[in-house]
Formats: C-alpha cells, sequence, structure tokens
C-alpha cells in the first residue's frame, strides 16, 4: 500500500525578502535561508512547522540562470508572476513518501516526471510536470521522496509554531479525493468544491491561530 505524509507548505513570492516578510508579518518568526534549486532557478527559506514538517517561501533567483524547461510550482506563468507582484501566497503543499516510482503510479491523476534534484547537503526526488503547473491547481499535493533519513526541519530552531490543519477546494472534489485517498492522504486535507482551486492552512503560532 502506497504511503505519503504530508511535507511541507508552500508559499510563492516575487522576491525571497518579500515572502519572508509575509510570513514573519503573518506568523511571527522570519524564515531562514534554505538554498538555491540550480536546475530550476529558484531559492527558498525555510520556517520548522514541526517535526519532518516545515513551510517553504520559494521565489524566482535573480542572480540565477533561466533553466531549459518550465519551473516548478507554475513560478513561470504571467498569472502566477501577475499574483505574486500583488502579494506572496500559500500556492501548494508536498508530501513525503518512501517509493515515489509506487506513489504515482497509484495516483489516478498524472503527478509529474520524476527528477532528481539536490540543495546543499540534501538530495530528492521530486515531482515535476513537465509545463510546471500545480498537480490539481495546487490542492493535489507534489511528491517527494528524500534520500535519506536527514530532513531539513531536522536542524530548524522551534519557533513555536505548528500546523494545525489544511484544507482545500477544488471544480472536481471527487477526483482530487479519490487521488489523496490512493496516496493515503485523504485525512491530511478536506476538499470541498469551489469553481477554482484554493488552498488554506491553519496555523497555531505564539500570537494565536493564523491562516494563511
Amino acid at each position: 500500500m502506497v504511503r505519503a505524509v504530508l511535507d511541507h507548505l508552500v508559499v510563492a513570492a516575487a522576491t525571497l525578502e518579500q515572502g519572508e516578510d509575509y510570513v514573519e508579518t503573518r506568523l511571527g518568526a522570519r524564515p531562514l535561508r534554505g538554498g538555491k534549486h540550480l536546475a530550476m532557478g529558484t531559492h527558498n527559506s525555510l520556517l520548522r512547522l514541526g517535526e519532518k514538517t516545515y513551510l517553504e517561501v520559494i521565489a524566482i533567483d535573480p542572480d540565477a540562470a533561466a533553466p531549459a524547461r518550465a519551473r516548478w510550482f507554475g513560478l513561470d506563468t504571467a498569472a502566477r508572476r501577475a499574483e505574486l507582484q500583488t502579494a506572496p501566497r500559500l500556492i501548494h503543499w508536498v508530501a513525503h513518501t518512501d517509493d515515489i516510482v509506487a506513489a504515482c503510479r497509484a495516483c489516478p491523476v498524472e503527478c509529474g516526471e520524476v527528477q532528481a534534484m539536490a540543495r546543499g547537503a540534501f538530495e530528492w526526488r521530486i515531482t515535476i510536470p513537465a509545463d510546471g503547473h500545480l498537480p490539481g491547481g495546487g490542492v493535489l499535493p507534489t511528491l517527494i521522496e528524500w534520500a535519506d533519513e536527514r530532513h531539513p526541519a531536522d536542524t530548524m530552531p522551534n519557533a513555536g509554531i505548528r500546523l494545525v490543519a489544511l484544507a482545500g477546494a477544488h471544480p472536481e472534489p471527487a477526483l482530487i479525493r479519490s487521488a489523496l485517498a490512493a496516496l493515503s492522504l485523504a485525512d491530511a486535507i478536506k476538499v470541498t468544491f469551489a469553481a477554482t482551486p484554493r488552498l488554506a492552512a491553519m496555523l497555531q503560532t505564539p500570537r494565536g491561530p493564523v491562516t494563511l
């Protein structure tokens, strides 16, 4: 049986600084710089949300060469770029599995190609659609398989912030629920109907509950 668990949330921003400011303003803690994804022309900052769980702020790296392919998380689309010029926002989530190939086969919705990636000391395999789109409009997770037991959250400071619940909405909620069930993620997110895909994360912070 394929099993996946929530790994991290993805907040996208026009610049990494704007994303860090946004998270700090909303949650009361500033994400720490992670590093660069050379193959994708992006860089990130990270904030611990619990054991093996974190929030990632991601943005196009202005100092990096543009990749030969579409960037992940829809960052190259005109719609996404225009959206992020207004404000950073939660756009997606990523789920960890120990067998990413089997997970892709089990999922009734196309997950994308399995690509090998690295950042600093971390190596992983991750699903990326050829055109960079978000699976299920962001409601269905990207899949990741870490190369070993090490995880980015292991060495992050505890900011007293934790994920309480994840909720999504989609024009075809039954299809999304079916895909989540195939990945053992039916309880990870509540999915309802909406004309356009939406994602929301409820977090507990030292300031009280906050929704992104």
